[in-house]
Parts: C-alpha cells; structure tokens; sequence
C-alpha cells in the first residue's frame, strides 16, 4: 500500500486513474455533485471540466442529465443495493443525439466518515442496440416471407392435386366411353398411376406443406384406393405392413408408382380364377438409411415360359426405370405358392414375413 502524506498527491493518482478508464466515468458525491469526471466522458458528452465538476449531475449541460431513469437509479436502487450492474437508459442528449447507455453504479461509505461517494461508470450500446433492432426486424421480415411462402406452397399443392384428381377424372371417364377392351384398360393403368401421385400431393396438403410423407399412411391409403377401385367386390384383399418413418415427397411418388405398377399387375394376373383368401401383401422395412419394398401376392405365380418372346410391358419398364433412378435393386421369385418382387437399396436384412 502506498503511504500518501499529503491530500494533494492521493487526489492526483486519482484523477489519473478516473481519466486512464477509456469509457465515461464519473465521481459524484453523496449530494450527486460531481467530484471527478474522465476525459472519455468530457469527450462523449460535449461538455467542458469546468462546467462540470462541483456541479449537480442533474444540471449539467443545462439539464441534459435530468433523466428519470437515472434519479432512479441514484436515489432509490444505490442507497438500498449499493450497487447495480449494467442499468439501461435511453436518452436524447443535446448536440449528441439518442444514445443507449449500460449504467454501472457502486456506492462507497467510509469507515471514518458518514459521507459516501457514487461511482458511476457508463457504457455506449446505441450501436449495438440499432445492430440486435436490424436483425430482429429482419428476422421478423425472414419469418414473414417464410411464412408467405409456406402459404403459396400449401396453394400449389393444393392446385396441383385438384389438377391430378382432374385428369384422373377425364382419363376414367375416356376408360369408359372406349369400345376397345385394351384401350380401356390402357386409361385405367394411367388413371391409377395419376391417382398414385395425386396421393402424395394430398398427404403434403394435410401435413401443411411439410415436405415429408408419412410412409405407413401413404402406402395404405393408396392401397386402400387401388383396390376399392380396381377390385370393388371384395375379392382380393391387401394388407400394408410399414415400419414408421416419414420421406420425402420425391421418394414418395417414386415409391407409391412402383407400388401403383406392382399391384396392378398382381390384381390382373395373380389371381386369374376367383379363390379364397386372395391376399397382396405390401411391406416397407427401414434400417438406418437402407430400406426395402415388397410387393407380393399368394396368386398362381409366373412361369419362365410367360415371358418368352415378350417384351416387358409399359408397367415393368416403368418399375424398372423408377428402381434405377432411386439406384435400388429389383429382384422377382415366383413359385405355385406366388409372386414376390422386392426393391432394396443398399445391403438390407429384411425383419418381416414376406411369404404369404
């Protein structure tokens, strides 16, 4: 400790120590008259040394620290906390402008005395402050056009799928104005297949624009639809088992047309003659990033000698095509007990029954 013998030389490392802070800083004493003030203060606030020191803080420059805030802070939080940290005041301060000052303030009562002594040190954040202000209202115009977007997404869905339940409707009404029997059914295969991407856009629609798709609910309803429409007595039945997990809406339709093109071969030829227990049985199984698509049915199966001297049909280049675009596998086993064709992408441990 230094051992200071006269007044004189304590208040002058004093001052050096007030005018060393590089932020505004004044001392006041206990009747808020200014004591000692740093030259950063001086200098911020565009006020002289002699116009401020032994002078009220309220009246400075002709009262331009007469600020309520600030009284509250000096007449009412110091005398019962003794302290406060980073107080804010907004203030429109002559010759300055609008400032957003951080206000620190302790209070020191000495042993000797019953007089205190303020410290009160200031912080400059106006631009700090315009800075967070700029990007909260940018967040909000983010959110807002976010939002605008979200609702011109959920239209375009929604317009998309009128379009396709439009189309779907024209090509079933063409199916049944034909007197051909192929054409006919030509306009259904395409009906169906309209119908099975129409599904997706409404499963977006109903999800809100979410660009995900619920596999399980997905793969059902489209069953469920292909079958109602297709079969409509009752006679064959499909059963959909898909672990849960969502994808999105591009994988979606890759996966409802096979699907689509899978099933409608099975009603047509997997079970020529009506029998018991007719069943298509479609599976979706996920490991990870892997995952696995089977289409099978418990109908006459298919012999090598059906494909002889025949190309594939619209139906198989089309499976074929969407299984290449989605780089997956395709793989058929056909016996007297059924047909099975499954599409895996990458290696794949399957964990449900497949034979039916």
């Amino acid at each position: 400790m230094l051992d200071f013998q006269k007044l004189e030389h304590a208040q002058t490392l004093a001052q050096a120590i007030v005018n060393t802070i590089p932020e505004p800083f004044v001392v006041l004493d206990d009747q808020y008259r200014v004591l000692a003030a740093s030259r950063s203060f001086y200098s911020t606030f565009n006020v002289k040394p002699e116009q401020t020191r032994g002078r009220l803080l309220y009246s400075l420059g002709d009262g331009q620290w007469d600020i309520p805030d600030l009284r509250i802070l000096l007449e009412t939080i110091i005398p019962e906390q003794t302290a406060m940290d980073n107080f804010e005041v907004q203030h429109d301060f002559p010759d300055v402008g609008h400032r957003t000052m951080l206000l620190n303030a302790r209070q020191v009562v000495y042993e000797d005395s019953s007089t205190r002594t303020i410290l009160l040190a200031f912080t400059d954040v106006t631009a700090r402050r315009a800075i967070e202000w700029e990007k909260e209202d940018l967040l909000n115009q983010t959110e807002e056009l976010l939002r605008q977007k979200d609702i011109l997404l959920q239209e375009m869905q929604h317009r998309v799928a009128n379009s396709l339940q439009i189309i779907a409707s024209i090509l079933l009404l063409k199916a049944r104005a034909v007197t051909s029997e192929e054409t006919r059914q030509h306009l259904r295969d395409a009906h169906q297949r309209v119908m099975s991407v129409a599904e997706v856009q409404r499963h977006l629609h109903a999800l809100e624009g979410i660009d995900q798709i619920d596999v399980a609910s997905y793969l059902s309803k489209l069953c469920e639809s292909l079958i109602s429409s297709m079969v409509g007595d009752g006679r064959i039945a499909i059963q959909v088992m898909a672990d849960a997990g969502t994808v999105g809406s591009d994988k979606a339709v890759s996966l409802g047309l096979i699907v689509t093109e899978l099933v409608i071969n099975a009603i047509k030829y997997a079970f020529p003659a009506d029998r018991s227990g007719a069943l298509i049985l479609v599976t979706y199984e996920t490991a990870g990033q892997d995952w696995k698509l089977t289409v099978s049915d418990n109908g006459v199966g298919k012999s090598a000698s059906d494909n002889d001297g025949k190309r594939p049909g619209l139906g198989s280049a089309i499976v074929q095509a969407l299984v290449k675009q989605m780089d997956a596998q395709l793989e058929t086993t056909s016996s007297a007990a059924g047909m099975s064709v499954a599409i895996t992408q990458a290696t794949f441990t399957s964990h449900m029954p497949l034979a039916i």
